[in-house]
């Protein structure tokens, strides 16, 4: 009898042991979705589009303290790589009430496109994306290089967005 359990016991922590190593895995080898938002102005944005540049997408709630004290940092990633290729993305969460994220984007100025997420669609295509701040960082050749959950290292960010940007030109 001590046998089985301790045999159970081993199986259940193997198993434990390659879920965690799956959930902790470098996204380094995970192709974006082929995801197309629609931004606060209307327009279509497609990932298959922003092929060839850098895109960070990051999904943010107005509830989120996080979120919002991460914003100015993006403010300035995006001011000063945009114009060398590199694309920011914020996505509402499906919760997240329109009017909330019109406002706090006219309030914060935000220079990147927003796009809510009405009907869970980006969430889910992201693996079911239920915490804010998550974010997503893309290569050119549309590879997800990193996630991060929480806030982002945005120093670290503009190293992995630069050495991309130098690679393509």
């Amino acid at each position: 009898m001590k046998l089985k359990h301790l045999l159970l016991a081993t199986l259940a922590l193997a198993l434990i042991g390659g879920l965690g190593a799956l959930w902790l895995a470098p996204a380094g080898n995970t192709q974006a979705p082929n995801l197309t938002v629609t931004t606060l102005q209307g327009d279509k944005l497609s990932l298959a589009n922003l092929r060839g540049q850098p895109v960070l997408v990051t999904f943010w709630a107005s509830t989120c303290t996080s979120c919002i004290r991460e914003m100015p940092h993006l403010i300035k990633l995006y001011n000063e790589l945009a114009p060398h290729g590199f694309e920011v993305i914020g996505i509402a969460m499906a919760y997240d009430p329109p009017n909330r994220v019109i406002a706090i984007s006219r309030a914060k100025q935000i220079p990147y496109p927003l796009a809510l997420d009405i009907d869970h669609a980006a969430a889910t295509a992201f693996g079911n994306v239920s915490v804010t701040p998550s974010s997503f960082l893309i290569a050119p050749d549309g590879r997800i290089v990193l996630r991060k959950t929480g806030r982002l290292d945005t120093q670290k960010i503009r190293v992995l967005v630069l050495n991309m940007l130098s690679r393509s030109t």
